[in-house]
C-alpha cells in the first residue's frame, strides 16, 4: 500500500505557523496543527527548528515529505519567516530564494491559488483584531531543483512552485495512484455527465480559473488510456482532454500513457503535422530539432510573424483534431457501446497558459462547461 504524503504548500504553511506561534508566546513548537481545507483535514506536521530573528521577526523550518512519490522535493528544507507589521493587509505572502518568478505575471512569486488560501485562512485564525504580518516563504534548495524540474517550460524560473489544488501528494506512476484517480473519476461520474481531463496541477489551476466547476475537474496524471476506458465504462457522455501541449500532443501519436519514461514521440508528431501542413523542408527539420515542444511552437510563432503565414493555427488545429481521432479511437477499440462511446474534444495551451488551440469537440464542450 502507497503512503501519502503532503505538498510543498502545507509545510510552507507549518513553518509559517510555528513562526508566528514563537512571534506570540516565545516558545517553540515540535508539531503544528494544518488545516488542509481541501481535503477537509487537520494534520500533524513536524517542525526542525524555530529561531527568533529580532522582536518582531521569526523563522520556523520544515522539511517535505511527499510520502512515496518520487518527488525531488523529499526531505527539502521548507523556511517561513514572519514578521508583524504595522499597516496594509491581514497577512502579506512573499516569496523569498527558491520561490520561483511567474514569467507571464511580472515576475510574481510563483505561490499558486491553493497555497496562497491555505497560508492566509490558517494564519488569519491566529491573529488578533488589527495585528498585520509579512510571511516570506523561503527554499533554500529551490533554485538547484528547479533545473530538474519542468517548470521553466510554464514561464516559471529561478525557482520552485508553491502549486497544487490539495495538501495530499500522492504518487502519481504507480497503480496505486491509478485506483485513486479511477475512485474520483467514479464518484464524479455519478454526478456529471461531461467531465475535464487534467494530465497535472497546471492544467487543474487554469481550467478552474476560466470558469470550468472544479467538481467537473480530474486528474489523471500520465494514465490518460486507462481513464479513457473507465470514463466510457461508467457511461461518461462527453471528456474535455484540457493540457498543456507538450503533453496531450502524444496523444495524437497515438501514445496513452504520457510518462516520458514510457513514450515520447513529441518531436516526430511535430514534424509529421509540419510535414502536413506544407511546411519548408528546412522548417520541419527546424521544428523537428527544437529541444521542446515549447521551443517547436516559439519557431513556428517566430515562422508566422516573418512570412505572415498561419503555421500554428494550421499544424495544431490538425494536431487537436489528431487527438480528438486517435482518443475516439482508442475509446472505441476497448469499448462496447458502439455510436454510444464516450466522446472526447481537446484543448492544448502553452507554458503562459495561453489557450493555443480548441479542436471543433472540444469549442462545443468548452460552451457547455463554462
Amino acid at each position: 500500500m502507497s503512503r501519502s504524503g503532503y505538498t510543498l504548500p502545507v509545510f510552507a504553511c507549518a513553518s509559517a505557523i510555528a513562526a508566528l506561534h514563537w512571534l506570540r508566546h516565545c516558545q517553540p513548537l515540535k508539531v503544528v496543527s494544518v488545516d488542509l481545507i481541501e481535503p477537509a483535514q487537520i494534520v500533524e506536521i513536524p517542525i526542525e527548528q524555530v529561531a527568533g530573528l529580532s522582536e518582531n521577526m521569526a523563522l520556523a523550518i520544515t522539511h517535505s515529505d511527499p510520502g512515496d512519490n518520487l518527488d525531488l522535493t523529499k526531505n527539502t528544507p521548507i523556511w517561513a519567516m514572519v514578521e508583524w507589521r504595522e499597516e496594509g493587509e491581514a497577512v502579506i505572502i512573499r516569496g523569498g530564494e527558491g520561490i520561483g518568478k511567474q514569467l507571464n505575471a511580472d515576475d510574481k512569486p510563483a505561490i499558486y491559488a491553493y497555497a496562497q488560501r491555505l497560508l492566509q485562512e490558517n494564519l488569519r485564525r491566529m491573529l488578533a483584531p488589527g495585528e498585520k504580518i509579512t510571511v516570506t516563504i523561503i527554499l533554500p534548495e529551490g533554485r538547484s531543483l528547479a533545473v530538474r524540474t519542468s517548470n521553466a517550460a510554464f514561464g516559471v524560473v529561478e525557482g520552485l512552485s508553491l502549486l497544487g489544488t490539495t495538501g495530499i501528494s500522492q504518487p502519481l506512476s504507480t497503480p496505486a495512484q491509478l485506483d485513486a484517480f479511477r475512485s474520483e473519476l467514479q464518484r464524479k461520474a455519478d454526478s456529471f455527465e461531461s467531465l475535464v481531463f487534467c494530465i497535472g496541477e497546471n492544467g487543474l489551476d487554469l481550467a478552474a480559473t476560466l470558469g470550468i466547476n472544479p467538481e467537473r475537474l480530474v486528474k489523471t496524471a500520465n494514465w490518460l488510456g486507462p481513464m479513457l476506458v473507465e470514463a466510457d465504462v461508467l457511461n461518461v457522455k462527453e471528456i474535455l482532454l484540457f493540457g498543456y501541449h507538450g503533453k496531450l500532443l502524444k496523444l495524437a501519436g497515438g501514445i496513452f500513457h504520457t510518462h516520458h519514461h514510457l513514450a515520447d514521440g513529441r518531436r516526430e508528431i511535430l514534424a509529421a503535422h509540419c510535414a502536413l501542413a506544407g511546411l519548408k523542408s528546412a522548417d520541419i527539420r527546424a521544428v523537428f530539432n527544437s529541444a521542446t515542444a515549447e521551443a517547436a511552437l516559439k519557431y513556428l510563432r517566430n515562422l508566422n510573424a516573418s512570412t505572415g503565414g498561419d503555421w500554428v493555427e494550421r499544424v495544431y488545429t490538425a494536431i487537436a483534431q489528431a487527438i480528438d481521432t486517435r482518443s475516439q479511437e482508442y475509446i472505441q477499440s476497448h469499448s462496447s457501446r458502439g455510436v454510444a462511446a464516450t466522446v472526447c474534444g481537446s484543448i492544448l495551451f502553452d507554458r503562459d497558459r495561453k489557450i493555443i488551440v480548441k479542436s471543433q469537440t472540444g469549442c462545443i464542450l468548452m460552451g457547455k462547461l463554462c
